[in-house]
């Protein structure tokens, strides 16, 4: 069976000239369709083959540069979880379905309501009172049908949690309170994820990312009892769009940079920006401790 999709892919793909000038194989949506119609597959088992013969899906061509044939399908292979799919993580979740990251586990048990439309990417006049994960799971196959969204309509509990999040890569804080943060970090740290935390609060924010062993929350929020979600600095500041989509960005970046194990990681290092100010920051948090025992900083 594999080797009828091998000569699908082959017969339907074409050489194509890039910008640069540069012959390219490439795959377009039109073919793959026609493939997926006549052998059962899905979009991702045919994106993900190509990759394998050296086709680029056409859709990526303007990621070869910075992406190889096998660091995209890396990400086609590869499954993240995004806790959250409001501000931050409607966010996220678009910029990692354009990237091509193949399976994105969307955990969120809200609906849009009107005061989402100021910020959040998924919503619209046309999605409102619809549950969230749903919206995104639509969302993503109008955007990439080689990414499969694997939905989870429920509220991030304890109990639970770590079979919502089994099989995950990545995990994506896109949270909006301390409480439910925490108890997402305990489950990352009993499954042995890395955590990308994010939050913002007006016109700033920040994100540090987490791995197993890390302190990681109590750094930043300390070991005193949560304070009361109405009492957060997302309730009382606001969030507009400008900087959910900066911080969706560099949370997006991030998870791009573990799956690939290329770049300086934020990890032991708080990133902090005021957009309004211009200022843009990093706090060294637990650097010397890791040192100490002997794990990797990036």
């Amino acid at each position: 069976m594999a080797s009828e999709w091998h000569h699908l892919i082959h017969e339907r793909s074409r050489k194509i000239v890039d910008p640069a000038g540069r012959e390219v194989q490439v795959i377009e949506d039109r073919a793959v369709l026609e493939i997926t119609a006549q052998c059962g597959l899905s979009f991702p088992e045919i994106y993900t083959e190509a990759l394998r013969l050296g086709v680029y899906p056409c859709r990526y061509l303007r990621n070869r540069d910075l992406l190889s044939a096998a660091e995209q399908l890396r990400l086609a292979e590869a499954q993240v979880a995004v806790a959250g799919a409001g501000g931050l993580g409607g966010q996220v979740i678009i910029l990692l379905a354009r990237l091509g990251v193949g399976r994105l586990i969307v955990a969120d048990q809200d609906r849009f309501d009107e005061t989402n439309l100021n910020r959040q990417a998924l919503s619209n006049e046309q999605t409102l009172k619809r549950f969230k994960t749903e919206v995104a799971a639509e969302s993503v196959a109008s955007i990439n049908p080689g990414v499969k969204v694997i939905p989870r309509q429920v509220k991030l509990e304890a109990p639970g949690i770590d079979e919502i999040l089994a099989g995950a890569e990545v995990v994506v804080d896109a949270l909006d309170n301390v409480p439910d943060r925490l108890i997402l970090e305990a489950a990352c740290q009993r499954l042995g994820i890395p955590m990308v935390h994010g939050a913002i609060a007006g016109f700033e924010g920040r994100m540090i990312t987490i791995c197993p062993g890390d302190p990681g929350l109590k750094q930043l929020y300390g070991t005193a009892e949560p304070q009361d979600k109405k009492e957060s600095p997302e309730a009382i500041l606001g969030t507009p769009a400008v900087t959910a989509a900066w911080m969706g960005t560099f949370q997006a970046m991030e998870v791009l940079k573990i799956l690939l194990k290329r770049g300086r990681l934020f990890r032991g290092t708080m990133a902090y920006f005021d957009l309004e100010n211009g200022r843009f920051e990093e706090f060294f948090l637990n650097r010397e401790q890791m040192t100490k025992t002997g794990k990797s900083i990036n």
